[in-house]
């Protein structure tokens, strides 16, 4: 027995002993409190950023020019980078604290950096991305795992991924981020917000670290349409004012079967949303595994007997295992000898990618880049100048946090058959929030071919407000049977009305009988 309690017992008759044991006991109480007022406050202060941020700093943008000069395009706007573009002065860190501890600063700024600065915005800081720019999760075992603003329990997706949630968590007006085989478009995805791959190429990568030199852009993210657009016209060096094409949009059916968002929360919000609009063309339907299958003949080579998608599927997990395989043996290239004389410390999964990419032997090269060739004019010649591929932008929701099962591998066949199109095709995509689905972020992408980048910024400008309209409308709706791919949305809006007239019907003929009883 503690020597305040033997007084306590003792002494239990004096009130003075109560007096002093009462204090003693607020003050206890007193402290625990304090103390879990500061432990809160410390998970406040340490969560503000959402963990976005790896560093802090502010470059100021370029002034403004005097009147009568136009203002800046983004003046105002504050933006963010991932930690793979050089901004002079500072370690790009490429996510892994050896990679750091190795390179020196950077004695350039990264032309895309310079291009937003000139253009009126600033950038406060470098965010949290997978090491090497390998994984899809945004987790890092270094720096901590950005938290996803919409799912706080599960990943917020990955390469990019402090980049997006900085923007998703309205930390800044838009970020970049470098898309692979997917590092813009998962994490938008997974994040609810917008993101944009543009077409391979299109916008300048000096001053950026490589993994994957045939499939690396520079991609960005926003919440806002319209700075999405102009953040567009700044780094593909856009002309002000084109002449309007008309649109037609291609649903890949088969695609959304792999989907496990009811198309209800997709097709049909996309087909409701360009009803009302001009210049849109009636929709059209398509099996885009079998037109791969038709018109890119050196992916035969690839195929496998066995795969975990779907029927009618397998021909785009060929794409996926050459997309892949080029992203490894372009990786090594650039850095297996830092890897082999450094040995870094790097996450489970990422060091997987990395030994995978360093260890194998690739024989086909030649063979790589040409299924890369046929895939670019595949995509073009079933666009053409004025079709736009809808497709979902991943099939399955984001894995929660510090899972250690990781994603399956129907997971990643999954996902990696969506990403490959842009990725293989070079075209560029666009990743739409279209509202929640099981308390998930759903998102569809359009993807055209490439070069069409200020079409594909023009259509999701023009379609935005309308889409989220029919998101609402989509939300108040009873659920309608998904029957894998075999009804369209129109025949589902088709089946809705008719349940409603029945409804109507039925109250009409009841009150007609209410009415003839009461006479």
């Amino acid at each position: 027995m503690s020597k305040a309690l033997h007084l306590i017992k003792t002494n239990a008759s004096n009130p003075k002993v109560w007096i002093v044991a009462g204090v003693t006991v607020a003050g206890i109480i007193v402290l625990a409190e304090t103390s879990r007022r500061m432990r809160r406050k410390a998970i406040i202060i340490k969560r503000e950023d959402f963990g976005a941020f790896l560093e802090r700093f502010e470059l100021i943008p370029f002034p403004q020019p005097p009147p009568p000069a136009a203002k800046l395009p983004l003046s105002g706007l504050t933006f963010a980078i991932k930690d793979i573009f050089d901004v002079k002065g500072y370690v790009t860190g490429f996510g892994n604290p050896d990679w750091r501890r190795t390179h020196e600063p950077a004695d350039k700024t990264a032309v895309v950096v310079t291009a937003l600065l000139k253009n009126g915005a600033k950038c406060v800081g470098k965010t949290v991305m997978d090491e090497l720019a390998f994984g899809v999760t945004g987790e890092n075992k270094h720096y901590g795992t950005p938290t996803n603003p919409n799912m706080e329990s599960n990943v917020p997706g990955g390469s990019s991924s402090g980049s997006a949630v900085a923007v998703a968590a309205e930390l800044v007006d838009f970020a970049l981020g470098t898309d692979t085989i997917g590092c813009v478009r998962i994490p938008a995805s997974f994040c609810g917000i917008l993101g944009f791959r543009p077409s391979h190429g299109a916008v300048s990568t000096i001053g950026l670290l490589p993994n994957s030199q045939s499939l690396d852009a520079i991609g960005w993210f926003a919440r806002d349409p319209s700075i999405l657009h102009c953040v567009g016209h700044v780094l593909l060096q856009l002309k002000a004012v084109e002449p309007r094409r008309a649109r037609r949009l291609v649903f890949a059916d088969d695609l959304f079967q792999l989907s496990k968002v009811p198309k209800q929360k997709t097709v049909y919000v996309v087909s409701k949303a360009i009803e009302k609009l001009s210049g849109y063309q009636p929709p059209k339907h398509i099996n885009f595994a079998q037109y791969v299958a038709s018109n890119v003949p050196s992916l035969k080579g690839f195929c496998q007997q066995s795969t975990h998608l779907q029927n009618g599927i397998s021909i785009l997990k060929a794409l996926s295992s050459v997309m892949v395989s080029l992203q490894r043996y372009e990786f090594k290239t650039n850095h297996e000898e830092w890897v082999k004389d450094v040995k870094p410390r790097l996450g489970a999964e990422i060091s997987n990618h990395v030994l995978a990419s360093i260890n194998t032997t690739y024989g086909n090269v030649k063979n790589l880049y040409k299924v890369r060739t046929e895939m670019r004019a595949a995509v073009q010649s079933l666009l053409k100048d004025d079709g736009i591929l809808v497709i979902p932008t991943i099939a399955d929701a984001p894995l929660k946090l510090n899972s250690k099962k990781g994603y399956s591998t129907e997971f990643h066949d999954k996902a990696y058959a969506l990403l490959s199109i842009a990725s293989m095709s070079g075209g560029c995509q666009v990743s739409v929030p279209l509202g929640k689905h099981d308390d998930c972020p759903v998102s569809v992408s359009f993807v055209t071919y490439h070069g069409a980048d200020k079409f594909l910024l023009d259509t999701v400008l023009d379609m935005y407000a309308s889409l989220q309209d029919q998101v609402s409308i989509a939300s108040n709706l009873a659920p309608l049977p998904d029957v894998n791919g075999n009804m369209d949305a129109s025949e589902l809006l088709k089946e809705k009305r008719e349940m409603l007239h029945l409804r109507e019907c039925s109250g009409i003929r009841l009150s007609v009988t209410i009415v003839k009883l009461l006479s």
